[in-house]
């Protein structure tokens, strides 16, 4: 009977491409899901020079399998990958590997990494970023955890992924669940840029007056330069589409209220937690969750009319300026990504190598950027950079778009446009590069009511005072 390099179980659209660009690799891979009806999907698709097999049952799919054997989950994040281990492992053998490849968080990989330990199998949490065409063709992978098992799957790891420069976007991230953390703090950035391309969009259209056809070419000039990235190419591309129901852009037509799936709040959360300050990417959660309350907003704007917006005079270097300011706020934000993985790094002991991070992420994912090849830069000189934006080479770059940020949120915040997301940015580089922050009041409150004490900037030590109450 013939045997299989690889197992896939979970055959939805993103599950079915990653096989099948692992099958168009060279590889022998099997598939397995519940549905029939995706099994059979995945054996009408595959072509005659590929090496796929669908399996009807699990103990069919494990004993197509080689040992040890490599099995990949494609599967919901949660209660599904429990469920599918609880299955499958009874039927695997000592050294076998199970890759959890969905958005898992990142404490429940740790929970199965020591579950699946406890019976000499290794279990690895792998970030996928680059949706179902990147999947197909070539997405970012960041796999974590036991270092021996990754060294079996990198073969086919840097064969399926995306390219730059000749160079794999898949590296090893680090100890545990370094893998799902990364994914989760990639996919936190991802909400904040995406929420600073919508505050740009807004200032361009309510602001500025452009049509949807200035605008693609407005996008489009951005992506031919120095802000050429996945996100902004889209957001090009989405200005010429038109809607099939009406005569108009199909932008026009879609509701103001956006989704979410969760790895956004684990971002926030994690950065609570661990105490890393990541405002834009908060901001960013908050508005998604804002932009919810449809109905109280109508009522919320008919309350509070608002004057009408001053158009600039020169709306050329207006563009340019909210540009500008886009592509600041956007470095700002995954300077507070980055940060976070340095931090969540020295919590876990992950030992993520940031330089690896920045490399993986320049092709494949939802977040590439030719930006990231300047961090990439950085990392390589000194791999110990706490925060991108100390890095000297990095600091010319901000020096020349900083005003342009502040003239940004200075027009937003005159006219009434709501722009979170650049308003945090700034008021995060304000905050990062003030030496000395207005905190030795907060300090001084929390010792008056609650005797917490403070430290002293002329001498060591923690002090209380006993304050006395002002006479008025």
């Amino acid at each position: 009977m013939e045997r299989y390099n690889y197992g896939m179980i979970g055959l939805g659209v993103m599950g079915r491409n990653l096989l099948y660009n692992i099958a168009d690799n060279g590889f022998s891979i099997a598939g397995f899901d519940l549905d029939e009806e995706k099994v059979k999907e995945l054996q009408d698709g595959a072509t005659s020079e590929m090496k796929v097999k669908g399996t009807a049952t699990l103990e069919d799919f494990v004993s197509a399998l080689e040992t040890p054997r490599k099995i990949i989950l494609m599967v919901p994040a949660g209660k599904p990958v429990d469920a599918v281990l609880e299955n499958i492992t009874p039927l695997l053998s000592k050294g076998d590997i199970v890759i959890d490849a969905g958005n898992s968080y990142f404490k429940d990989t740790n929970r199965r990494v020591a579950d699946l330990a406890s019976k000499n199998l290794h279990f690895m949490g792998m970030g996928v970023s680059g949706g179902e065409k990147g999947a197909r063709t070539g997405p970012s992978i960041m796999p974590g955890g036991d270092l021996e098992a990754f060294h079996l799957l990198q073969p086919m790891l840097e064969a399926i992924s995306a390219k730059v420069d000749n160079e794999a976007c898949t590296a090893y991230m680090g100890k545990d669940s370094a893998g799902n953390y990364v994914k989760m703090v990639h996919n936190g950035i991802e909400y904040a840029i995406m929420q600073l391309i919508s505050e740009a969009y807004d200032l361009l259209k309510r602001g500025a007056n452009l049509n949807n056809d200035q605008l693609y070419q407005v996008f489009k000039e951005w992506n031919n330069g120095e802000m050429n990235s996945f996100l902004i190419e889209i957001t090009r591309d989405i200005f010429q589409q038109k809607d099939s129901l009406t005569d108009g852009s199909l932008v026009d037509q879609i509701l103001d209220k956006a989704g979410a799936k969760g790895t956004g709040k684990w971002t926030s959360e994690q950065a609570m937690e661990i105490g890393v300050s990541i405002p834009t990417i908060d901001i960013a959660v908050t508005s998604r969750i804002l932009s919810a309350y449809k109905e109280e907003r109508v009522q919320a704007s008919q309350l509070y009319a608002k004057n009408e917006i001053k158009t600039p005079e020169n709306i050329e270097l207006f563009i340019q300026e909210v540009g500008d300011a886009l592509y600041l706020a956007t470095l700002i934000s995954y300077a507070q990504g980055l940060a976070l993985l340095v931090k969540a790094s020295e919590e876990y002991q992950f030992e993520i190598p940031l330089k690896d991070v920045v490399k993986i992420w320049r092709g494949g994912c939802i977040i590439r950027s030719v930006l990231l090849e300047k961090f990439y830069t950085a990392y390589s000189k000194d791999s110990n950079l706490s925060n991108i934006l100390l890095d000297q080479d990095i600091s010319v770059i901000v020096k020349d778009k900083i005003n342009s940020l502040r003239k940004t949120a200075a027009f937003a915040a005159s006219n009434g446009v709501s722009s979170l997301g650049i308003q945090t940015a700034l008021g995060y580089f304000d905050a990062y590069t003030t030496e000395s922050l207005p905190v030795n009041l907060i300090q001084a409150q929390r010792d008056y009511f609650g005797a917490h004490t403070y430290q002293r900037i002329d001498r060591e030590g923690v002090f209380h005072t006993s304050w006395q109450t002002a006479t008025h």
